[in-house]
């Protein structure tokens, strides 16, 4: 560790100096040799750099979810090409330009804060040696190396050896007691900001190989920094725990606050900002408005907390406008309170043994109505020839057989009879 640590010694003499800062202010409050004006120095220097990483952990949120979004072509991608790694890595490559994505902007915050974090251990390393280094004279270090917090050296760590505890007056259960409590403290809230991130802020709709990667760092993060702890001196586990606490209230606001798509982040913000809004009947929030406004422009490709956010505006007789703003409908009104017209019901599909029912049934009614009309086209042969005798009388043999062929005709005009025609006697020729 020492010789990680003397990789980043250009950076020391910036931290010791920002520490001497906070120093000079807690020391006249709290006295410049106690534990508390160092060890709040030290969460004052976490805060400041917090502070400077914020446009980081913004892009970090974003490559974060972007990573997630990408999941499900990213898994086509490598199933497409499984057996062609150089063409899966130009593919994955040309998606992440496409979509702006950059796989390591979610590490950037890690990556920014370590040479602080490797500095300060290099800081309190030489204060437990009696060094000066950087901005911190020999006076400061011993100031720093005298100083304890609830009885532990802030330059004390939970390996030592009694003799070395003993030279920082200090007794060996006292700093491994204080230590214990650091780790056990610094890797639950790790695992605490793990969890709320996977329990609350992932999209549980889409099942990828990112959300089981997470789930597996959530256990071992812990793991890790436990370990890791054990080597730290207690200056910097106090860095460390603040950090980490930081990060988790950082996190809570952000998907408190804007949350991930699908997530049941989500699901709670929209029923907050429903709440609001059917109270007040109004979007008041400009920011609330551009998320409504987001949804309303997703139409059909809202996820499933967006429809019913929608739905649950539409039974308080409200719909969200495309500027973000919900109004009053009457129609939405209508359709909550059940006065609205009876939309047309679709006709239920028939089973197999329906459909072929009603065709034997059609065609039975179709044989009876063959039969009816046979019935009365005979009917109507015999007492047509009847009526011609009455009219014309002169003509009776000739009007007859006219009349019965224009009955016939009539009859049969319609609808010819099914079946082989009766043939012409050779007679009716001419």
């Amino acid at each position: 560790m020492d010789t990680i640590a003397s990789l980043f010694a250009f950076i020391t003499t910036p931290v010791s100096w920002i520490i001497v800062q906070f120093h000079k202010v807690f020391g006249a409050i709290f006295g410049p040799d106690t534990g508390w004006a160092w060890g709040l120095s030290i969460v004052s220097l976490v805060v400041l750099i917090r502070i400077c990483l914020i446009p980081l952990f913004v892009k970090q949120i974003k490559a974060t979810r972007n990573m997630q979004a990408l999941q499900p072509k990213m898994k086509a991608i490598q199933e497409r090409y499984k057996s062609d790694k150089q063409r899966q890595s130009e593919e994955m490559m040309k998606l992440y330009k496409e979509t702006g994505t950059n796989p390591l902007s979610s590490c950037l915050p890690i990556l920014a804060q370590s040479p602080f974090f490797f500095a300060l251990y290099h800081v309190l390393s030489n204060i437990a040696s009696g060094k000066p280094i950087g901005a911190m004279n020999q006076t400061l270090v011993d100031s720093a190396r005298e100083a304890k917090i609830f009885g532990a050296p802030i330059a004390a760590k939970f390996m030592d050896s009694p003799e070395k505890v003993e030279a920082l007056g200090a007794t060996l259960l006292d700093v491994r007691i204080v230590t214990a409590v650091m780790i056990v403290l610094m890797s639950a809230s790790q695992f605490f900001t793990q969890r709320q991130l996977m329990m609350k802020n992932v999209d549980l709709s889409v099942k990828t190989p990112y959300m089981q990667q997470q789930k597996m760092l959530m256990y071992i993060f812990p793991v890790i920094f436990a370990v890791m702890g054990i080597n730290f001196p207690v200056g910097v586990l106090v860095y460390w725990l603040t950090t980490n606490v930081w990060t988790m209230g950082q996190q809570m606001y952000v998907i408190n606050q804007n949350p991930t798509p699908g997530s049941k982040a989500q699901d709670s913000y929209l029923q907050r900002l429903l709440k609001s809004a059917t109270a007040h009947g109004e979007i008041r929030s400009r920011r609330h408005k551009a998320v409504v406004k987001a949804i309303v422009a997703k139409g059909s490709d809202r996820n499933e907390n967006e429809r019913r956010f929608i739905g649950a505006l539409a039974k308080a007789g409200l719909a969200a406008q495309a500027d973000g703003t919900v109004v009053k409908s009457d129609a939405a009104i209508a359709e909550a309170e059940g006065t609205a017209a009876p939309k047309r019901q679709q006709p239920k599909r028939q089973t197999k043994a329906q459909r072929q029912a009603g065709a034997q049934q059609a065609k039975s009614d179709e044989a009876v109505e063959e039969t009816a009309e046979e019935s009365a086209g005979e009917a109507a042969q015999d007492t047509q020839p009847k009526t011609s005798l009455e009219k014309k009388p002169e003509t009776p043999a000739k009007g007859g057989s006219q009349g019965g062929g224009r009955s016939r005709a009539s009859s049969g005009g319609s609808r010819q009879r099914k079946g082989q025609q009766r043939p012409k006697h050779p007679s009716s020729k001419k």
